[in-house]
């Protein structure tokens, strides 16, 4: 099965439609598929509940989409360096589901394993659990959170070889592989591909059982969200 395919545009063609759950992988702007983001603006599709830590900055990354109208709703746990996002929040322009930075974590890992739902003690005693079941558990209360399962998730990784077998760089990985386990469609953009063989066992980060899609961008931006410099 050839699951390499000449552009982002071209990966996303029958996959990525309005109205969708989709799972974004990255953190800030670090791990982010940036040709993937932009193909889905190109793609016109909207009303799309976008799950994913933050929502990149105004003009890069999800930042794009929110400019375009095309996201309705976000499910993030920060999205404190985006003005648009901002805006739109605070006009009830754009709906918004906080979720604790871990539990996200593990509402997408749970849904990529299978698990429809867990208890956690983040959160109780807070708005996140509002009317969400609680319980017990040896005098200590918990909140049941739900899993996440989108209908497509947007991938980054450095390396895949052909059957998908992915291997990501150090920070890069952060929330990318638990969006490609959950996603019922994973389409992964990669800086490089190689043959099926040359990425050593101990060197995969996710096997390509979950992945459907790979999309070649070998020159990422890479913008940097913060730069921080001291005098020479």
């Amino acid at each position: 099965m050839n699951k390499i395919y000449p552009n982002a545009a071209a990966a996303l063609d029958g996959v990525a439609k309005s109205g969708q759950l989709l799972a974004v992988g990255g953190f800030g702007l670090c791990g982010i598929p940036e040709a993937l983001i932009e193909a889905l603006k190109q793609s016109g599709a909207k009303d799309l509940t976008v799950i994913s830590n933050n929502a990149g900055v105004d003009g890069f990354g999800l930042g794009k989409l929110l400019e375009t109208r095309q996201i309705k709703k976000m499910i993030s746990s920060y999205v404190g360096e985006n003005k648009e996002f901002e805006r739109q929040y605070l006009a009830n322009e754009l709906e918004l589901e906080f979720t604790p930075q871990g539990t996200l974590a593990e509402k997408l890992r749970a849904g990529g394993a299978g698990i429809p739902a867990f208890f956690t003690k983040t959160g109780v005693g807070t708005i996140v659990a509002e009317g969400k079941e609680l319980r017990e558990f040896d005098g200590e209360t918990y909140v049941m959170e739900k899993s996440l399962v989108p209908d497509v998730s947007l991938v980054k990784a450095a390396v895949a070889d052909k059957s998908g077998n992915l291997r990501f760089n150090l920070t890069a990985r952060n929330f990318n592989p638990a969006c490609a386990m959950a996603g019922k469609v994973c389409i992964v953009e990669v800086e490089k591909i190689v043959e099926v063989g040359e990425l050593a066992p101990d060197d995969i980060h996710l096997p390509g059982i979950y992945v459907h899609r790979i999309v070649l961008n070998a020159t990422p931006e890479k913008r940097i969200e913060k730069r921080t410099t001291r005098p020479a």
